[in-house]
């Protein structure tokens, strides 16, 4: 049971963190349009300062909720998994315009994990996350992942349903 209040204390901060820049986003690039040596964007037009910052906002508010319900302790782990969260998907996005992907293309289990990586790298920097809370977090990721890019595909959100 430990191991999945554990992830649930991570998952509602980083999936709301991950979902802020669709509906907050746009704006200026992070990458301020700037290209590597290999030609391609850093990021992309998809991560912007406006998204990341949303994000990191919805993730705070997020885990101010948890902590006021259940221990004042995980404002900070909703803080860092937050922002684990979107350095994650940053990573994510640079990777894929590395392999020359098109912004918003898919490339499947990258971006269904890069933004949970990126958080249970950060929380690890304070807690001890079991085996069994990662792998909570891993597999469960994925088909939650698609059902609200779906969820957001339909409502006019997303252009695309990945």
């Amino acid at each position: 049971m430990q191991d999945w209040l554990s992830a649930l204390y991570i998952i509602l901060p980083i999936y709301c963190t991950n979902g802020a820049p669709v509906i907050f986003g746009g704006g200026r690039p992070i990458d301020g349009g700037t290209s590597l040596s290999d030609g391609q964007r850093i990021f992309g037009d998809h991560k912007t300062i406006r998204g990341f910052a949303s994000g990191l906002l919805v993730g705070i508010v997020m885990g101010a909720f948890e902590s006021v319900l259940f221990a004042r302790e995980l404002m900070l782990v909703a803080v860092l998994a937050s922002f684990g969260a979107l350095l994650g998907d940053l990573a994510g996005a640079f990777v894929k315009r590395r392999l020359k992907f098109k912004p918003g293309a898919p490339l499947p289990v990258l971006d269904q994990l890069d933004f949970v990586v990126g958080a249970i790298l950060m929380v690890s920097l304070v807690s001890n996350l079991t085996l069994g809370t990662i792998l909570i977090l891993v597999l469960v990721t994925p088909p939650i992942h698609f059902l609200t890019n779906l969820g957001a595909y339909a409502l006019g959100l997303k252009s695309t349903y990945w």
